[in-house]
């Protein structure tokens, strides 16, 4: 039984030879395209003035990056997993690149949305393979740590973005912030030829277009809705026939996954509560922290008057708590010692803590850096030991060959969180603004032109300061219930696992033991 079991562990993933390396590699890919998830926030008030942006301009210049890599995340990750993560990689970096440079040198908010909608797309495809390929050249014994690390870059990409943006916009012209990834971008695609191994599933080589065509359609006008309800209002049919266009589509796509032999998503993942915990708790993690860096990077500048270089330093506690907590080890031996459940807890916890320090103690025209600072440490926190939690999570319910797609529906949750972060707690201050006072200019900044004197410009400006820490709260008490559902669900699906393995007989217990979702060709080499 003993050499049975050895002999369905022939190699290990981990055991090549270059993988720290490689690490470093795509997460100076992700690094970059997370980035631009947030860097563009510090630019609001340049796009503004340069580009005569309106507040719906501003949201579709963000969230146009977004929406694109939300619709193309899981058929990304499907062909990264059928035709090779390394060449998916290499093409994302090129194509990524090409977006940035298109981006930096937009005339108009028309072209520079549309370039964003282009790097959106090189960005999916960067975003399904960097941790796809950390889970082929990682055993189980390490990674936990990669993932951690690779997490970490990914919660640098979104909160050190408005400090990279506030340094480039303190020395040059908004479309830097764009113009400077194109180095990045050339460097990491020689990396990633050089160094990155091959891997892909033999299995399904046939694509699943109509998957494909459906998945895309689905998340597409699902997240379409999401931007623009604020906008339209979540009653009118701009928002009810887009949202109703995704849910059809993504039904249809469930039900054409349940049919086919080598589906893109296999549909019985959702059945697993793990999954499922994990998949919930990673979008309201992404929900808080999108949507508060969207509002308090616009409290920085517009209400406290911060340039965008001294808003994103401001901004900085978050990013290194973060970087300290994950770098030193600290963040993953949390998971390994609390386990996951009670992580995602306090993890989630911190998350909701820190949101509502920044709306009590760091909010209003008024409101004291200090309570902000401590806001800030406190979501760091949360979020360095949250994230890697939920990603193992999710990453550990899917099989290796699906590494492509797992990454895909991270990738996809990180999105729509961010996505209907701003979007929810945008549409929240944009309420609670509108009821304070009476404007009818699109922005803050038009607001506060078209006012009559000082006293009605100190009135909007406590107007939009008071949106902003309704807002903060609404987030602050979304994350903290989500936490507590997802870790139930989470506590609930490891007790089920462990019911399941008391009652196996010792014998199929030792033989089922390594055949967990990330080794499903090992049941048979067991058994035979």
């Amino acid at each position: 039984m003993t050499a049975t079991t050895a002999e369905s562990h022939p190699a290990p993933t981990g055991g090549h030879p270059q993988r720290w390396l490689i690490l470093g590699v795509i997460c100076l890919a992700q690094l970059t395209v997370l980035l631009d998830n947030t860097v563009l926030s510090v630019a609001i008030p340049s796009l503004t003035a340069e580009l005569h942006a309106t507040t719906a301009d501003i949201q579709w210049m963000i969230n146009a990056y977004s929406l694109v890599q939300s619709g193309l995340l899981l058929t990304a990750g499907n062909a990264a997993d059928r035709y090779g993560r390394k060449k998916l990689l290499a093409t994302g970096l090129a194509l990524f690149g090409l977006g940035s440079l298109a981006a930096g040198l937009a005339g108009s908010t028309a072209q520079l949305i549309a370039a964003r909608a282009g790097m959106g797309v090189g960005g999916a495809l960067l975003m399904t393979t960097t941790l796809a390929v950390v889970m082929q050249i990682f055993d189980d014994s390490e990674r936990v740590k990669a993932i951690a690390l690779w997490s970490t870059v990914a919660s640098l990409g979104f909160a050190g973005g408005p400090l990279i943006g506030g340094v480039i916009l303190d020395h040059f012209w908004w479309g830097m912030i764009f113009l400077i990834n194109i180095p990045v971008a050339v460097v990491g695609l020689i990396a990633v030829l050089k160094l990155v191994p091959e891997s892909k599933n033999p299995q399904g080589a046939r694509p699943d277009l109509l998957g494909a065509l459906l998945s895309t359609i689905g998340m597409t006008a699902v997240v379409y809705a999401i931007i623009t309800g604020p906008e339209h209002g979540w009653l009118s049919t701009d928002v009810l026939i887009p949202a109703a266009i995704g849910v059809l589509a993504l039904g249809a796509f469930a039900l054409w996954e349940l049919r086919i032999p080598y589906p893109m998503l296999d549909m019985h993942f959702f059945r697993n509560q793990k999954f499922i915990g994990a998949i919930g708790g990673s979008i309201l993690v992404v929900f808080g922290m999108g949507g508060s860096l969207f509002l308090l990077t616009q409290h920085l500048q517009f209400v406290l008057g911060y340039e965008p270089l001294e808003a994103g330093l401001r901004m900085a506690p978050l990013a290194l708590t973060i970087v300290g907590l994950n770098l030193t080890g600290i963040g993953p031996r949390i998971v390994m010692k609390l386990g996951t459940p009670p992580t995602v807890v306090l993890g989630m916890s911190l998350v909701a803590g820190g949101l509502a320090c920044i709306s009590l103690l760091g909010g209003g025209t008024d409101g004291s850096y200090w309570g902000m600072l401590l806001g800030l440490v406190l979501m760091g926190g949360g979020i360095a030991v949250s994230s890697p939690a939920m990603a193992n999570a999710i990453m550990s319910a899917i099989p290796p060959e699906k590494a492509g797609v797992g990454a895909g529906i991270n990738g996809t949750l990180a999105e729509f969180g961010n996505g209907l972060g701003v979007a929810v707690l945008g549409a929240v201050l944009n309420a609670r603004f509108a009821a304070l006072v009476a404007v009818t200019a699109t922005s803050l900044p038009a607001a506060l032109a078209a006012a009559g004197g000082s006293a009605e410009r100190q009135e909007i400006s406590d107007a939009f300061a008071s949106g902003l820490q309704t807002s903060q709260l609404v987030g602050a008490i979304a994350v903290f219930a989500g936490g507590l559902v997802a870790a139930a669900l989470l506590a609930r699906a490891e007790r089920s696992e462990k019911r399941v393995e008391q009652a196996a007989p010792s014998g199929v217990s030792e033989l089922s033991e390594p055949s967990e979702p990330s080794e499903p060709s090992e049941k048979k080499t067991a058994g035979a």
